[in-house]
């Protein structure tokens, strides 16, 4: 995207930032929530939102997770929702089909045969204990956490919220 923060770009409509319509939209699924900026969040100054930095560095999306897991348990949560802030089409909708119900394992969305982890609802502990499995094995792809997570992952049919999934990964993908 040209160096530019994902999060930071305009939504379809011109509105708002892609991560202030994330936020608008948790706001609404799970009013109440606490959120963090996870990884290199400079760029969110101005959001004023609590910054996790990557536990371990360096490694990719996984450390990025393992730091909002960590948070999660420290804080007691029962679920950590980890969600990519370049989602511009994501809605209430989805975030409440992803987080209910929770009932103890993660929930990762399944759309056309693809495993949709960033965007996701993960047991804290029994995924952090999967993160340190994965690690200890030389694996920092969030794919290998999942398989082993094994029985513990919950894989949801999310074809119907395709479209609210879909990301933007490149300038292209702006104009689809």
């Amino acid at each position: 995207m040209g160096g530019v923060a994902k999060g930071l770009l305009c939504t379809p409509d011109g509105n708002a930032t892609l991560i202030e319509r994330l936020i608008e939209q948790c706001t609404r699924a799970a009013p109440g929530c606490t959120m963090y900026l996870v990884g290199q969040a400079t760029p969110y100054a101005s959001l004023a939102l609590p910054e996790l930095a990557d536990n371990p560095m360096g490694i990719g999306p996984l450390g990025g997770l393992r730091a909002l897991l960590l948070r999660a348990r420290a804080d007691q949560s029962e679920l950590a929702l980890a969600l990519a802030c370049d989602l511009p089409f994501l809605d209430e909708a989805t975030i409440s089909a992803l987080i209910t119900p929770f009932c103890g394992v993660t929930r990762v969305p399944l759309v056309e045969g693809r495993l949709q982890p960033l965007a996701a609802a993960y047991a804290p502990t029994a995924t952090l204990g999967a993160i340190d499995r994965s690690l200890s094995l030389g694996k920092h792809a969030l794919m290998h956490v999942l398989d082993q997570l094994g029985p513990d992952v919950e894989r949801l049919d999310f074809d119907a919220h395709a479209p609210t999934l879909r990301d933007w990964d490149t300038p292209e993908d702006m104009h689809h």
